[in-house]
């Protein structure tokens, strides 16, 4: 699979957790093939990798993908810790 003309620009969010900070950050990869990863770090510590394989989706919606994907997994860590704050 070849470099998109235009490659989706990543996302990078972080919010205060605690005295922790915790930061998703979202990125496009076009090798081997088109995937997005989101990285979830807490206090600078990696704790978790999520991947979307993105081979089949056209070219003009891959930024919208990795926008969606982004908020995907930041409505789901903060609904996480709503519950476990409650």
């Amino acid at each position: 699979m070849s470099e998109p003309a235009s490659p989706p620009m990543g996302r990078l969010d972080a919010v205060d957790v605690g005295s922790k900070k915790l930061t998703v950050q979202t990125e496009f990869f076009s090798r081997p093939t088109w995937r997005i990863e989101t990285k979830i770090y807490l206090g600078g510590a990696l704790k978790k990798v999520y991947t979307e394989d993105l081979a089949a989706t056209p070219e003009p919606e891959l930024q919208r993908r990795v926008d969606s994907f982004h908020q995907e997994k930041m409505d789901e860590i903060v609904s996480g810790l709503r519950r476990l704050s409650q």
